[in-house]
């Protein structure tokens, strides 16, 4: 231990940062050092932040030593067991409770053999259709093994609630479009989106919940834990619009069953200038969104202000497309769907104002001065 102590002492000069080609920054150790402590080329290095400018690099095998990275290296694995006639989807919330609080490893037993197969199908949809960096791993005539792959380094909280913001607004782009043909390609299309949105909201929650238990706020981007309860807000918010998309799909899916079914007659088309009106609108509700996501990850508080403001000609236009589609004779049904498609845009400028809200409340000690006690 006095070597490291000693070590810690020396000044070993500067060296450049590079760029890999895929964007990486690296930096070479001096071999002196390497040598000295041990290591050689697969040794690992724990990164620690003592501030926004500091970092100290320590050999995994120094943590070791002095009992420190046992809980935070180690795997953490889960047996479930299932018993005989037990609902598969009681199988399955346990499974989607054990990822959101940050299992590496889940094993599933499972004591009636001739059961197996209705349990690996229902496990495997889970899999495939919620939770992200999943996969099973090893399967026997018992036994379903599954291994959680992704990490936040690899993909961090940010970029995961950037590409939910991506992808919802994507589904609402396409939700509009597919007003006017009700096309069932379409519908697929947009209810595949939503689960999409569904399973990186999963993964949010989970990595929060790891860097909350670990205190790992400084090493997953942010600046204080407070900023863990607000993405959590977010990642909801959006997971919310994705939901109420897929709602919005489902009755049109509806609509389109009864008219095949010639349960439902409608007797004219879609009015052209209230589509249009919507679909206007909708534009600017999408362009609001991403406005005050941008302006939350560039920590932006003029921007997020700027964004409140364009509150109240968003209102007015609203008011003025309500009032356009009651002076309109259109049949009752397709009244319906335009007023759903409207309603959604409608729930992404609320959505749109929390988020800047919740930068402005984030970032105003950025903005003013603090003034000494």
């Amino acid at each position: 231990m006095c070597l490291w102590v000693d070590l810690m002492e020396k000044d070993l000069g500067y060296r450049k940062i590079q760029c890999t080609g895929r964007g990486a920054y690296i930096v070479s150790l001096p071999k002196d050092w390497v040598e000295k402590i041990g290591m050689e080329k697969g040794s690992e290095l724990a990164f620690k932040l003592l501030d926004e400018a500091k970092m100290i690099l320590i050999p995994r095998k120094v943590l070791e030593s002095k009992g420190e990275v046992v809980e935070k290296f180690r795997l953490r694995e889960y047996l479930v067991t299932v018993k005989t006639g037990e609902d598969p989807q009681m199988v399955c919330r346990k499974i989607k409770a054990l990822y959101l609080i940050g299992a590496d490893i889940i094993k599933v037993h499972i004591k009636n053999e001739s059961e197996f197969a209705m349990y690996n199908t229902a496990i495997g949809n889970l899999i495939k259709n919620a939770l992200l960096g999943s996969e099973i791993i090893e399967t026997t005539f018992n036994d379903i093994t599954i291994q959680i792959l992704v990490n936040h380094p690899t993909f961090s909280v940010e970029k995961a609630i950037r590409r939910m913001a991506t992808i919802v607004l994507l589904a609402s782009e396409k939700l509009s479009e597919s007003l006017a043909n009700m096309d069932e390609e379409a519908f697929r299309s947009i209810k595949e989106i939503c689960s999409d949105a569904n399973r990186l909201n999963l993964y949010v929650i989970r990595q929060l919940k790891y860097g909350i238990v670990r205190n790992l706020y400084k090493e997953m981007g942010l600046k204080s834990p407070k900023e863990f309860i607000l993405y959590r807000m977010i990642a909801q918010n959006i997971k919310d619009i994705a939901e109420n998309i897929g709602k919005v799909v489902d009755t049109f899916e509806t609509f389109k069953s009864l008219i095949h079914k010639q349960i439902l007659f409608l007797k004219e088309t879609f009015d052209e200038e209230a589509y249009s009106q919507i679909y206007n609108f909708t534009f600017s509700a999408h362009k609001m969104f991403e406005e005050s996501v941008k302006a939350l990850f560039k920590r932006d508080y003029e921007q997020a202000d700027k964004i409140i403001c364009q509150l109240e000609p968003l209102m007015r236009l609203e008011d003025e497309l309500l009032i356009l589609l009651l002076s309109k004779k259109m049949d009752p049904n397709l009244s319906l769907l335009l007023r759903l498609v409207f309603d959604n845009a409608r729930r992404i400028i609320d959505y749109s104002q929390d988020i800047a809200e919740l930068t402005l409340n984030l970032t105003v000690e950025e903005a003013v001065e603090t003034l000494a006690a």
